[in-house]
């Protein structure tokens, strides 16, 4: 039995297809006999469009990422599913006309009408391999592009069977996919390892399509079966390392080598833990099973080293939607006893602490995704996120002192939510601009599986499939609304006017951030604080008064004002009041280095740990202080 599995585009193209490698490793584990290969055709839509249009690499990321929301990337490969260049062309610039450049509206429409020339292309080249079975893969927009390679598959050979998995096939989208695709002969829907071989034992004949979990078959043509999914996700020790033979040979004979650096995928869980007993309203990213699994570490930790070792590669994304806690000590420390100058990025829960964020920079990890989304509490709260607007400026300032990337999203549009917390937020961003600022801001979308899907009473009860699938599909609403991934509903939350404030506090954000500092040094008797903000005029702060800095330690973590005057006494200052607490914190409120959220504060200076970065020496900085007198919090400029 030959079986082409086939990541079609808009699947990123500096990873190989984690999902892919999975199945061609369960393949080859429990048919040795079949002849199982990947094909990338991602990569070769770039070296087939580079020939054709002036496309690059930033051009690829608009599909693959920046206009995921809009549907842009489905749409393109729409006329190839319908045999139209002109597919839905109207619809398309009435949507989107005003709020794109006539630049991207041209690219859209050139790339629209080349897709079926590609298409055709690649089936035949499909075709020629020889496959009995062709399996496409489909997470976010590859679903288009995967749906008409299949179905001019099926023109040229209808012999050759074709059975679609991955993301855009869990639960009921599967279903609709199958329902409406007479060109998909099968979709598995769920976990692939133990039933894709399932699958192709069936087709040889050794068990009935009935017994395989999460099926969606015909008996007959035009009748679709739905096997029940399993019940229990699989366990940690049945999730299977993926074999990526071939990826890396194949990205470097692409034009895509010269705009990327390939990177490894490795994968240490499955499911969240938090989500497992708060689940964010607003997520739906783990789909049928939540429940968090994770690899013994001594496995994971060899997984790595073996897939380093192999293909060369120190350049790893880790798809987790959640780190596992107990990671930190004990993958990680023997990540740093391994000595592999590694480069990770990791997705963790933002109220991790200094020390643990050291582990996790110490063991190779440059970039860190938190699910920051506010720095509200109570909007967070909304969220059901678990942690305070505090603890997400916590790390975002200890990741500054790590010099460890923060990536992450601003969401706004909760129902409930307080505009005077936004307001609140924005005010005080001037004081972050030397702090990692979010990629944009966005209202929050509906997604399946999300407790807002799932729970009409949390505020959105108006749910309609998002309009890019009536532009890209040819399916009736009461379809679309099982395929969809998407929704809208009318807003919710704050106005139009805040959210514009918002946005431009963000923009200011980042255009201040590149020439922000904002550090610390502690000389044991006195801190000295360095700055270049626009919008604070000072340069140079030395607090030196015994009071106000063991105030400046304790504020390292949150603290209302009541905790701090305990803390305080604590250490030997019983008589300070909350007056004089109070006075402290509007006056480091004023010059930006503290944030305060509610009731709570928190101060907002990285440890300057990176000399280079802040080109100062602090001992130089400090003024004489008279011997005889303690000196107080003192400003000046440079």
């Amino acid at each position: 039995m030959r079986v082409l599995l086939v990541n079609t585009p808009w699947a990123a193209i500096d990873v190989p297809s984690l999902a892919l490698g999975i199945l061609r490793h369960s393949v080859r584990d429990a048919l040795p006999d079949a002849e199982v290969e990947v094909l990338h055709a991602n990569l070769d839509y770039v070296d087939w469009i580079t020939e054709r249009f002036d496309f690059a690499l930033a051009d690829y990321t608009y599909y693959s990422m920046d206009t995921y929301f809009l549907g842009c990337g489905d749409w393109v490969f729409s006329s190839a599913l319908y045999g139209d260049p002109a597919w839905h062309l109207a619809q398309f610039t009435e949507m989107y006309g005003a709020a794109m450049t006539a630049e991207e509206m041209a690219m859209n429409v050139r790339l629209h009408e080349l897709a079926p020339q590609f298409i055709t292309e690649l089936a035949e080249r499909i075709v020629a391999f020889g496959p009995d079975v062709v399996g496409f893969t489909s997470t976010f927009q590859q679903n288009a592009a995967a749906l008409a390679t299949a179905r001019e598959i099926k023109r040229i050979n209808p012999g050759i069977l074709t059975i679609f998995g991955g993301a855009n096939c869990d639960g009921a989208q599967g279903e609709a996919m199958h329902r409406n695709f007479p060109f998909v002969d099968f979709v598995l829907r769920g976990e692939g390892e133990a039933s894709f071989p399932a699958f192709l034992r069936s087709l040889a004949g050794e068990q009935d399509f009935a017994a395989v979990e999460g099926l969606c078959w015909r008996p007959e043509p035009g009748v679709s079966t739905v096997n029940p999914m399993s019940t229990s996700p699989l366990p940690p020790g049945a999730i299977l390392s993926p074999d990526f033979d071939g990826f890396f040979e194949r990205l470097e004979l692409s034009t895509a080598s010269s705009w990327i650096e390939g990177r490894l995928v490795i994968e240490s869980a499955r499911g969240c833990w938090w989500g497992e007993k708060h689940h964010c309203t607003f997520c739906g990213l783990n789909g049928s099973f939540m429940q968090f699994r994770s690899k013994s570490p001594s496995r994971f930790h060899d997984e790595i080293l073996a897939m380093i070792e192999r293909h060369q590669v120190l350049d790893l994304i880790a798809v987790d939607n959640i780190l596992d806690m107990e990671y930190l000590g004990s993958v990680l420390p023997r990540l740093i006893e391994a000595g592999y100058d590694l480069r990770v990025q990791y997705e963790v829960k933002s109220n991790l602490r200094f020390d643990q964020l050291r582990t996790l920079a110490d063991a190779g990890v440059v970039s860190i995704q938190p699910g920051i989304e506010s720095l509200s509490s109570s909007v967070l709260k909304l969220m059901d996120k678990g942690v305070t607007g505090c603890q997400n400026i916590r790390i975002l300032r200890d990741a500054q002192s790590l010099d460890l990337t923060v990536l992450w999203n601003y969401l706004l549009g909760f129902p409930g939510e307080d505009p005077g917390a936004y307001e609140a937020v924005i005010a005080q961003m001037p004081a972050l601009h030397h702090l990692e600022p979010c990629s944009g801001i966005a209202r929050v979308a509906i997604e399946r599986f999300s407790p807002f899907f799932n729970r009409p009473e949390l505020g959105f009860s108006e749910l309609r499939p998002a309009a890019q699938y009536a532009m890209i599909y040819d399916l009736p609403e009461r379809e679309l609304f099982d395929f969809a991934y998407l929704f809208s509903a009318p807003e919710r939350g704050i106005s139009t006017e805040v959210a514009t404030r918002l946005d431009a506090g963000v923009t200011d954000w980042q255009r201040e951030h590149p020439a922000s500092t904002l550090a610390y040094c502690d000389l044991g008797d006195a801190v000295v604080l360095v700055s270049n903000r626009r919008h604070f005029d000072w340069r140079v702060l030395e607090v030196a008064d015994p009071v106000e800095l063991a105030a400046f330690r304790l504020l390292e973590q949150p603290r209302t004002v009541p905790a701090l005057l305990r803390k305080l006494a604590e250490a030997g200052h019983p008589n300070v009041t909350a007056a004089d607490v109070g006075a402290l914190l509007d006056r480091w409120l004023g010059l930006g280095i503290v944030f305060q959220d509610e009731r709570t504060f928190i101060h907002v200076v990285p440890l300057a740990t990176n000399q280079e970065r802040v080109r100062l020496d602090f001992s130089k900085l400090l003024a004489p202080r008279p011997a005889t007198e303690p000196a107080a919090l003192t400003a000046a400029t440079a």
